[in-house]
């Protein structure tokens, strides 16, 4: 076993031997598209949503210098009719790019290390005496012509060179030259029977699209397939909580929000398995390189691009055309280049059906709330400070503190959309209570009685029967008691099936002459 051929399966037997959700049935996937069309893979996600555990798993599967039956034995894989047929008969190649970014000082050496490197294990494998300076693929196609046998070729991060060096012309000329003579060459379908690549953007766009406008690609916007293996889904998420004893409900709120099409809610598997090992739901998304991209993107002065991030952290969505964007980091030329990119990230989430975008989760939403912080946004940041003496005013019944705080978010919050619109008073009132999503589940224009509350705070996870439940109703030119009233003649509250404690009814009136806010707060018992 080596470095970069045919490598130990030490990384999926930790993966083992740690909390393992079984996401095996993906070899069934790849097993169909052995030798095929379709055979070349790029599959892009975000950080932390389990791709380098994926490609562990290919490795250990699909390697032949070992038998790793014991670790799929129990698994789902183990049951496809393709498991035995393919299970440990090939030679794999796998590697990380990110370790020849951190592995010496010289940069411009990285392609022919990557190639050296490779080359140097084959001798030791094949008995071999190939020049290092040899091309890659002149050496594996003699390889295969000897041995009649192809490669599984796995690269993870494939895409860190291109977004970390991608300022340096001659390197990236090398890699993508790189590229291209190992996967746009006549001789790939007769020396890889598989290529499986990840990395955090989608491929066709880049400057390398003539080396990989042959692989097929699976990413945030268009997961084909390989949906149900990007993050964990509702079902396996509520069978850790059942098995570990956490709130599903705060596990949800905290963690799902990435909707794929055919598969539905999807969630941070890293943030999942993080909150199970310290038994708590809170913030897990760290401040990676990642993160400074989403400060110097809201930092931008594209028109409507502030106006957008605040309804989005005031519960609301927004439409985004991911059609113009060329899949580089740096280079973003609009601001739905910028979403597209966030959507990639793991920032926002992307519903599929008429093209919105929103952010996910409570867990990215206080990533936003920092990054609107770092960027010196000093009037929502305002806004976003005050939420937090807003909730404890509700809770306490303080109704004339609550007008005067609500009265202040709007006018602060308001100040870049239009002051008098009801959307922006709707998305006031949410980011009014923006602190709320820390203790409640907090849901905008839900399906109630005879209409739709517009606004609903249920306590989650250990704040069940702490913090009391609201139904807020907000009017326009109205009255409090009209708020009231209406809540209780739609019967409301029946949104809140399942619950029993207390309930506030919260009603919010706006008068559009004076631009004065007025409160009104009613307790129940359910």
């Amino acid at each position: 076993m080596g470095v970069y051929v045919n490598k130990s399966s030490a990384g999926f037997k930790a993966a083992r031997k740690s909390e393992y959700v079984d996401k095996s049935r993906m070899i069934a996937i790849t097993n169909q598209l052995l030798d095929s069309k379709q055979s070349l893979m790029c599959v892009s996600r975000p950080r932390r949503f389990g791709k380098s555990m994926a490609l562990e798993m290919l490795c250990a599967y699909y390697c032949e210098a070992y038998d790793s039956s014991p670790l799929f034995k129990d698994l789902q894989i183990a049951s496809d009719d393709s498991y035995q047929e393919y299970l440990n008969k090939f030679p794999v190649i796998s590697l990380d790019m990110t370790n020849f970014l951190t592995r010496g000082d010289d940069n411009s050496t990285i392609v022919s290390r990557i190639q050296s490197s490779v080359i140097a294990e084959l001798n030791g494998l094949y008995g071999a005496d190939y020049d290092l300076t040899t091309p890659l693929m002149t050496v594996l196609e003699s390889i295969v012509a000897k041995t009649q046998q192809k490669f599984i070729f796995l690269i993870d991060e494939w895409d860190a060179i291109c977004r970390e060096l991608e300022d340096n012309d001659r390197l990236m000329n090398d890699y993508v030259n790189l590229l291209r003579s190992l996967f746009k060459s006549s001789s790939t379908p007769e020396v890889f029977s598989l290529v499986y690549m990840t990395g955090i953007l989608p491929i066709i766009k880049y400057n390398t699209q003539s080396a990989l406008n042959a692989f097929h690609e699976y990413s945030m916007v268009t997961p084909g397939k390989l949906a149900p293996y990007i993050g964990f889904t509702n079902a396996e998420v509520q069978t850790l909580c059942e098995k570990y004893g956490m709130s599903y409900a705060e596990m949800k709120n905290w963690y799902d929000g990435y909707n794929l099409k055919g598969v539905g809610s999807i969630y941070n598997s890293n943030s999942v398995i993080t909150a199970i090992d310290n038994e708590k739901c809170t913030g897990y998304w760290t401040k990676t390189a990642a993160y400074d991209s989403v400060s110097s993107y809201i930092s931008m002065n594209f028109e409507g691009l502030r106006d957008d991030i605040i309804i989005m952290l005031g519960g609301g969505r927004v439409r985004v055309d991911t059609s113009s964007f060329c899949n580089q980091m740096h280079k973003v030329n609009s601001k739905d280049d910028i979403f597209t990119a966030l959507i990639h990230l793991g920032y926002l989430a992307y519903d599929d059906d008429g093209g919105f975008a929103r952010i996910p989760n409570l867990e990215v939403a206080g990533e936003f709330r920092n990054a609107v912080r770092d960027c010196k946004w000093n009037v929502l940041s305002s806004a976003l400070r005050a939420s937090e003496d807003l909730l404890d005013a509700t809770i306490e019944g303080k109704a004339d503190m609550v007008a005067d705080t609500l009265e202040r978010i709007h006018e602060e919050s308001s100040s870049i959309l239009q002051y008098n619109d009801e959307n922006s008073l709707a998305c006031a009132l949410t980011i009014a209570y923006y602190t709320a999503r820390m203790y409640y589940m907090v849901v905008r224009e839900m399906p109630a009685g005879k209409g739709f509350a517009d606004l609903v705070l249920l306590p989650s996870g250990n704040q069940v029967g702490r913090k009391p439940a609201m139904v807020i109703e907000l009017k326009y030119d109205q009255t409090v008691d009209s708020a009231i009233s209406q809540i209780k003649q739609q019967n409301y509250p029946q949104a809140l099936q399942g619950y029993t404690g207390d309930l506030l009814l919260v009603g919010v009136n706006y008068n559009k002459a004076d631009k004065k806010h007025e409160c009104k707060i009613e307790h129940m018992q359910l």
